[in-house]
């Protein structure tokens, strides 16, 4: 049975779970050696837990094994590394059915021997749990993760997060080098969940390196691409205040007058109406 699961398997990390399958059979197979009901006990207890183990950590990798694929190659090494000791672990849990199955036909099994093989099983659920501890922390640095951004809850890649945070650090303290990264971050993730966001600010790391035009440009791709994007009102407010700038009193009304018409209920048309008397004020 355990060799035509394991001629079965087709998930590359399911080495674990025919672990979890071999020390299963090994505990099958010494439960006749044990005569004491303490040591048989200790047998089928951690025989329940390495199947309930094997069913949740199974499940969990055949849901992420698309992703898992999509590593980088910095961890290919360590990924081989594992995939080492996972075969030196099954080549030693092969060693132990190998000296149980020896013990299956005595009659009598001396308490030292007992003692030594408990040992040996409390041993390979040790070495078992680091590796699958690991594993998991592994997993945790390319599961996706759930973010709030203006009210709402988006899902993004480890990597987007810290990019994206990077950035927003940056714009803080340097509005050109803000804008570069942010430029960067687009060409890497080019269709990130943060995609909006990302363009609002480099509309505003711009205007901050008093790029008016290039600024003016930015808040109107948000505009245009994601018009109901939480941040998009906002976008055409700094575009009408860009415009302002330069000098270019007819556009900036023009976009106040599209912003109160396409955002009609939202904070920045209020603001926009305000900025209209004053620009309708002679001077």
């Amino acid at each position: 049975m355990f060799s035509y699961l394991l001629s079965r398997s087709s998930f590359p990390l399911r080495p674990v779970g025919v672990l979890m399958l071999s020390l299963w059979a090994c505990s099958a197979s010494q439960a006749g050696v044990f005569d004491d009901d303490e040591a048989r006990k200790a047998i089928n207890d951690l025989r329940v837990q390495s199947e309930q183990n094997n069913a949740q950590h199974l499940s969990r990798y055949e849901q992420l094994v698309a992703k898992m694929t999509e590593q980088s190659t910095q961890q290919t090494e360590q990924n081989a590394q594992l995939r080492r000791s996972l075969l030196e672990l099954n080549n030693q849990i092969e060693q132990l059915r190998a000296d149980v199955a020896k013990l299956r036909g005595q009659t009598e099994v001396t308490t030292q021997t007992q003692q030594a093989t408990v040992r040996d099983l409390a041993e390979t659920q040790r070495r078992m749990t680091d590796i699958q501890t690991s594993l998991d922390a592994r997993l945790r640095q390319i599961e996706p993760q759930k973010v709030s951004m203006d009210g709402r809850d988006i899902v993004v890649a480890p990597e987007e997060r810290k990019a994206y945070e990077d950035a927003m650090h940056t714009l803080r303290t340097d509005f050109g080098a803000a804008a570069q990264q942010l430029q960067a971050f687009q060409r890497r993730f080019p269709g990130s969940a943060y995609a909006g966001d990302v363009q609002y600010w480099l509309g505003n790391a711009l205007y901050g390196k008093r790029d008016l035009k290039e600024a003016i440009v930015a808040y109107r791709v948000l505009v245009s691409t994601a018009p109901q994007h939480p941040r998009s009102p906002e976008a055409l407010l700094q575009a009408a205040t860009c415009q302002a700038e330069l000098k270019d009193r007819k556009a900036a009304k023009i976009t106040l007058d599209e912003l109160i018409r396409l955002y009609p209920k939202s904070e920045s048309a209020q603001t926009a109406k305000e900025r209209l008397n004053s620009l309708k004020t002679p001077g």
